[in-house]
This record gives structure tokens, C-alpha cells and sequence, in this order.
């Protein structure tokens, strides 16, 4: 269907379409937020105007606010043992870093003096080369395991809606297919 009534110009926008991003909106990029509803199309004025005088049902809403308190400690208990989890991983960061350095370094020094300075140069090599492969590694575990922890326990539990519109992927062959039937 064509035309430009209402003074909005172009085509009219069918209601199973998204509508068109225009910035600003109402849920400030975080998936949630109320209708959109454009100031020239009065047909989804008078939509948005439909629902917003659905009937009031109390349990309903109670149903629903004690499921969202459930998940809300459900998702409390689980941020806490996510950091529970980086706790751990510290915790044995410290303590094989100490068990490391006195099996190494400190068994170096404890051998008489003139054996101890050449010691001491072979049990620093070990030393470091232990740190380099089972302390980094943790780190960079612990690294790796902070940053998915915070994409997909707090950002999903936070501030993921699943409401909206299904994700279709790119495609370029159904763009060029569209380009040419047009």
C-alpha cells in the first residue's frame, strides 16, 4: 500500500514491521521501554492507545512480581558464587605462589655458602619458569573467567529483556534478491 496520508509522506509502514530507528526511544538501549508509536501515524497511535486500556488483573501482577522476586535472590545467590569463584582462583594464586617460592628459592638459600649463590641462580630459573607457565596461566584464566562472568551472568540477568523482535542475521544474497525485484 502507498500513499502519504497524514502528512508523514513515503509509505505507510505496515504493523507487523519494526519501526523505523529514529534514536532517543523509550528504553535507553537496555531491551525494554514502552511502544513506540510515531507522532504522524495515527493508526498506531490509536493502537498503542487499545492496549495501554487492558483490564487490571491483581493476581496477576502478584504472580508476577513473586516470580521476578525469585529470580532476583535466585540471581543475588549466583552473583555471589560467581565471585565466590574468582575468590577461589585468588586464593590458590597465593598459596602456590608461596608453596613455588619456598620450594625453589628458599631451598636454594638454605644450602652452605658457597654452594647457595650458584643454587640460588638454578632455583630462580625454575622458580621463574614456573610462574611464567602455572601463575600466568591462572591469571589469564582468571582474566578470561571475570570477563565472561560479567557478560553472561550480570549483563544477561541485568539488563537482557528477550522481548522485541526475532534477530535475523545479514545476508547479502536476500538484499542483492530484493534490490533486483525492486
Amino acid at each position: 500500500s502507498g500513499g502519504g496520508g497524514g502528512g508523514g509522506g513515503g509509505r505507510r509502514r505496515d504493523s507487523r514491521e519494526p519501526p523505523p530507528n529514529r534514536g532517543g526511544g523509550g528504553g535507553g538501549g537496555h531491551g525494554h521501554g514502552g511502544h513506540y508509536a510515531p507522532v504522524m501515524d495515527e493508526e498506531a497511535c490509536c493502537l498503542v492507545s487499545d492496549e495501554a486500556e487492558e483490564e487490571f488483573d491483581f493476581g496477576e501482577m502478584c504472580i508476577h512480581q513473586v516470580i521476578e522476586t525469585i529470580e532476583y535472590v535466585l540471581g543475588t545467590v549466583s552473583h555471589t558464587a560467581s565471585y565466590l569463584r574468582l575468590w577461589a582462583l585468588s586464593l590458590a594464586h597465593q598459596q602456590l605462589s608461596t608453596v613455588f617460592f619456598g620450594m625453589t628459592i628458599l631451598g636454594g638459600m638454605s644450602a652452605p655458602f658457597p654452594l647457595n649463590v650458584i643454587s640460588v641462580y638454578f632455583w630462580f630459573a625454575v622458580w621463574f619458569g614456573i610462574t611464567l607457565v602455572i601463575l600466568l596461566g591462572m591469571d589469564v584464566l582468571e582474566c578470561f573467567l571475570h570477563v565472561l562472568r560479567l557478560h553472561w551472568v550480570e549483563f544477561q540477568s541485568k539488563f537482557y529483556k528477550a522481548e522485541g523482535y526475532a534477530f535475523e542475521p545479514l545476508c547479502h544474497r536476500s538484499l542483492l534478491q530484493k534490490d533486483e525485484s525492486l
